[in-house]
């Protein structure tokens, strides 16, 4: 199914692939599921290189290998700040990585030096002072970690995860993975995320995330899990199981679908970093709980009405609205107004002052004003803040001008994003990677493409 996520799921320390048995049953057919051994834990060997950074590279590489194209990260304690830095990676535009929706973590570690009582880290490290841990470290590790005894299947698991963990990969997260600060190079997140906690969890709870995660994934949703401690995946599979498929339908899964092939192009060392990043931020979900900063939430209301007869949308849409207003906020106007206009801030506020019950029309109605804006015969009857002898309310001529300026400005943004290049057949992005040697193009013939081209848009 094209429209089905791949879960890459990261276990935490002591644990394996096995611990998210229970949360993939639950989650049913709607996704792919791909849960990872790291190395020196579950099944998979010691590896040379038992870092954080090594870790990472391994996630990333498995990702390239499988070719995923629309996925979401799920990170557990440990695997939560490496879900964290391969996201940072995916963001930044490093090959291989686009497509990456959102991320889930699990009283996830954080980037910066991971919180723990430090008479606790070295009981933990002196569990493996003479080699793996044994049953009785691995007993009170459980006890220590849980809100509720687990089921006898899980804390079997559990235990025999524990117990056939590499001493050097136990040690080499509590000594110097755990304290290592990433958060320079992650700084600022800006993608659809979604915190899980126990509320029996002490450090990595809900104080502990609010002060860390939650200030490095600022479109964060918390949930804190009653009566559970740390051990999520394996002390409420079903609810986590449950939270995750809520977070994809309604928050991380409602973007346009990129086609796999135009992803796996824009994934591709036919296209630099740069270009990659700024595609794989488009490409995000829009925040359904968006709240404006430069109109306000009358404005924003009038201006997505406005724009869904600009530019009609089905299915899966893209908040145009919403990335106005962001744009709006951070000065990214085109360079250029109408000489008998206001700046871009003022002179939407003002437009859109005169629309404020534009969304109550019928679309009949809409689209006839609409005309009589284009035309700069618009006059405003229902306008908020004053009269003309106050300068508050745009002539007829200044809202045609305004309404040629957000025609523009809403397609251009509508262009911009990946899934309408797709529909559309444009990859003229795709001209070569971050060499000094470009690819480029060499059949440009209306009817001819290149044997990389995707099949999709205009080219099918």
């Amino acid at each position: 199914m094209q429209d089905r996520p791949t879960l890459v799921l990261l276990h935490a320390l002591g644990g394996s692939a096995r611990a998210w048995d229970g949360v993939r049953a639950a989650l049913g057919s709607d996704f792919e599921t791909l849960a990872l051994d790291l190395p020196g834990f579950g099944d998979a060997p010691v590896a040379a290189d038992l870092s954080v950074a090594g870790m990472v590279n391994q996630i990333i590489e498995t990702v390239r290998t499988k070719g995923l194209t629309r996925w979401l990260l799920v990170g557990h304690s440990m695997g939560g700040k490496l879900a964290t830095i391969v996201a940072s990676r995916a963001l930044a535009g490093e090959p291989g990585l686009f497509g990456l929706a959102g991320v889930v973590l699990l009283a996830g570690s954080p980037p910066s030096p991971e919180p723990m009582d430090e008479k606790r880290r070295e009981e933990m490290i002196d569990w493996a002072a003479q080699g793996a841990l044994g049953d009785s470290a691995a007993r009170a590790f459980i006890d220590a970690n849980v809100g509720q005894a687990l089921t006898t299947a899980a804390d079997r698991l559990a235990i025999d995860d524990l117990k056939r963990t590499s001493q050097e990969a136990w040690l080499a997260w509590l000594e110097r993975g755990s304290r290592e600060d990433w958060s320079g190079e992650v700084g600022k997140l800006d993608l659809p995320a979604l915190i899980l906690v126990g509320s029996e969890d002490s450090d990595l709870g809900e104080g502990g995330q609010r002060a860390t995660n939650m200030m490095v994934y600022w479109r964060a949703r918390i949930h804190v899990e009653a009566g559970a401690g740390h051990l999520l995946s394996l002390e409420r599979a079903d609810s986590v199981a449950r939270l995750i498929a809520q977070f994809w339908h309604q928050v991380a899964g409602i973007a346009p679908i990129v086609p796999k092939a135009f992803s796996q192009m824009i994934a591709s060392a036919r296209v630099n970093r740069r270009m990659r990043a700024t595609l794989a931020v488009r490409a995000l979900a829009d925040d359904p709980g968006y709240q404006p900063q430069v109109l306000s939430t009358m404005q924003l209301k009038a201006l997505r009405a406005v724009a869904s007869r600009v530019v009609p949308q089905t299915g899966a849409f893209i908040d145009l609205a919403a990335r106005l207003d962001a744009q709006l906020t951070a000065g990214k106007d085109d360079g250029w107004r109408f000489a008998n206009m206001p700046p871009d801030r003022e002179a939407y506020r003002r437009a859109l002052d005169a629309l404020v019950r534009f969304d109550a029309l019928g679309e009949t109605e809409q689209d006839a004003q609409l005309t009589l804006m284009a035309k700069g015969e618009f006059v405003s009857t229902d306008h908020l803040d004053g009269d003309h002898s106050r300068g508050q309310i745009l002539s007829s001529e200044q809202m045609k001008c305004w309404f040629e300026d957000l025609r523009a400005d809403l397609v251009r943004i509508w262009l911009a994003h990946p899934a309408t290049m797709a529909r559309i057949g444009f990859n003229g992005f795709a001209n070569g990677g971050d060499g000094v040697r470009k690819q480029g193009f060499e059949r440009l013939a209306a009817t001819e493409r290149e044997s990389w081209e995707p099949m999709t848009g205009a080219s099918q």
